[in-house]
């Protein structure tokens, strides 16, 4: 950048101009008022603790809602984000650093004001005593150092920076003066001091957590808030059991859910609320990269190194019958981690992209340069006889040979798989494809 930008893209020019008032797809005149009662959407079926960022205890849903964040992202644009705590952003040339220039008026909750110091403070803490999945992104950001009261720069290292600019934005700021007072690491049920548009309001401790609008937030009328955080009070609900929160959903304890399993949403969404309208059953259009659910074999492990072996187990894998069986044929087939985005591979590659490989032939798998992998597909029937006979071939060709009724290796070991679960209702799909393995 030559001078300081409101906002930051990764893909080139950013959509809003520096004067827009308010996202697209928001309306900037939408009422402020009302409830919102849920459940969460990340699985979780408990909480003790009010600190998210953290890697101890088990964190209530929502808690993103009281902190703000020097940028925050536009979701129309794959990439890109704009000034919150920040009015501007500046990168280096050499792209090895990024300054913000913080809104003087910013403030936490009590009224104090956002300096660079907490900023500064946020992004130490963190990188020493934060969960993992934000420490590990921060290893390339070498420092943070201020500049002045509302500026303060990112050093990185390394030669990948293109992204780090926008890791840094998004990281909560914290009080510095408030935690000189507590244990950033510990665990805690106390409600944290924050600074963006909602305070704790009331928390029963495993079972819900309330959130209230704070009517003197400092940022409600910047452009990057207009028309969003309306409701007056967001209540998430907590239920250990599926059916027990689905059962809680049709007696009308919470208002909205997201529904992530197919049987349910195919066989038991026929319930008075429904049939009467007080329920909307609803399948929204999904124009977002697809979230990967899939098998993620641990490369490690000796065994699964040869690419021959993890051919085969993906030839055990019956997703037609699944879909069929398991799934009342409301899913579909993920074949790329970038599913359903521009960046799916899809077909071979053009000449621009073969423009950009070639350099890099020697180093790369004969296989990039043709069609992209396709997983492989049955007729559903759960007779995958021919599929096991290829997968029985390439554990073969990897030296796995069937002895004794197992498929062992030239120093006599079994080739066994241990399956992480994350919750009993996988159970069902993992069960087939054990059934196919061991055959």
């Amino acid at each position: 950048m030559a001078q300081p930008e409101h906002g930051l893209s990764a893909f080139g020019e950013l959509k809003y101009p520096r004067d827009f008032t308010h996202f697209d797809y928001v309306n900037p005149d939408a009422p402020a008022g009302g409830r919102l009662s849920m459940i969460g959407v990340t699985g979780v079926t408990s909480f003790d603790s009010l600190n998210g960022y953290i890697l101890k205890g088990q964190p209530a849903e929502g808690l993103k809602l009281l902190f703000d964040t020097l940028m925050t992202r536009a979701m129309d644009e794959p990439d890109a984000m704009y000034g919150l705590l920040a009015h501007s952003v500046e990168i280096a040339g050499d792209g090895k650093s990024v300054t913000f220039f913080l809104r003087p008026e910013a403030r936490f909750h009590d009224g104090s004001k956002v300096t660079a110091d907490d900023v500064v403070f946020s992004f130490d803490i963190l990188k020493k005593e934060g969960h993992p999945l934000l420490r590990l992104p921060l290893r390339d950001v070498g420092k943070a150092e201020v500049l002045g009261p509302d500026q303060v720069r990112f050093s990185f290292t390394g030669e990948e920076t293109r992204d780090l600019p926008m890791t840094v934005a998004e990281l909560p700021v914290f009080s510095k003066a408030y935690y000189a007072t507590r244990e950033f690491g510990a665990s805690t049920v106390e409600p944290p001091l924050g600074s963006g548009p909602y305070r704790v309001k009331d928390v029963q401790l495993g079972r819900s957590i309330t959130y209230a609008r704070n009517p003197d937030y400092w940022g409600w009328k910047l452009p990057v808030n207009r028309g969003r955080f309306n409701f007056a009070s967001i209540r998430y609900n907590f239920y250990r059991d599926r059916s027990v929160a689905f059962e809680a959903f049709k007696a009308g304890a919470y208002d909205l859910r997201g529904e992530f399993t197919s049987k349910t949403w195919a066989t038991e969404y026929d319930f008075p609320a429904l049939r009467e309208g007080k329920v909307i059953r609803d399948t929204l259009p999904d124009e977002n990269p697809s979230g990967v659910q899939g098998y993620f074999i641990n490369q490690r492990r000796e065994k699964f190194q040869d690419i021959r072996v993890r051919q085969a187990l993906d030839l055990a894998f019956d997703f037609e019958w699944a879909n069929r069986n398991l799934f009342f044929g409301l899913y579909t087939r993920t074949d790329s981690y970038f599913e359903n985005s521009a960046l799916e591979a899809r077909g071979a590659p053009s000449e621009a992209e073969l423009a950009l490989l070639q350099p890099y032939r020697d180093q790369l798998p004969e296989s990039v340069f043709g069609l992209p992998y396709s997983p492989p597909v049955s007729d559903g029937s759960g007779n995958v006889r021919e599929a096991l006979k290829q997968a029985g071939v390439l554990l073969d060709a990897a030296g796995w040979r069937v002895l004794d009724g197992k498929r062992r290796n030239a120093r006599g070991e079994i080739l066994s798989i241990e399956f992480l679960n994350y919750e009993p209702a996988f159970e069902r799909l993992i069960s087939p494809f054990i059934r196919n393995l061991e055959k």
